[in-house]
């Protein structure tokens, strides 16, 4: 599939979550309902990716996983807060930077439509 389609498929998978479930759950409720949505729409999903911190020749094992890697390219970070903050931007962005991964897509669930609660991101 082609990003733009990828992502469609991405946002239409949590949209049928959110409708199914609402707002309201906790982040891992909503994570294993979209990985499992993703799945079923063909996707290739990875989950809890971890991503070290490479620094200079040191490399160090800090614990920072990407929630789902679709099609081995998109991140997904979920969130299920009152709103995003900054902190929630440069998170996403840090884990594109380091995995080299070139789109994101930052959700927050506990929005009441939940397009009001999707960014994209193109690094």
């Amino acid at each position: 599939m082609i990003g733009k389609n990828i992502t469609a498929e991405i946002i239409g998978g949590a949209i049928e979550v959110h409708k199914a479930l609402g707002p309201g759950l906790l982040e891992s409720a909503y994570n294993e309902c979209l990985a499992y949505e993703l799945e079923l729409r063909g996707l290739h999903i990875q989950r809890e990716i971890a991503l070290p911190i490479i620094y200079k020749e040191v490399i160090i094992d800090h614990g920072y996983r990407i929630d789902l890697l679709v099609e081995e390219r998109n991140v997904v970070e979920l969130k299920a807060v009152e709103k995003f903050t900054d902190v929630h931007t440069a998170q996403i962005l840090t884990y594109m930077k380091l995995g080299k991964y070139d789109l994101g897509l930052l959700i927050n669930f506990h929005e009441k439509l939940l397009k009001n609660g999707i960014k994209r991101f193109v690094f």
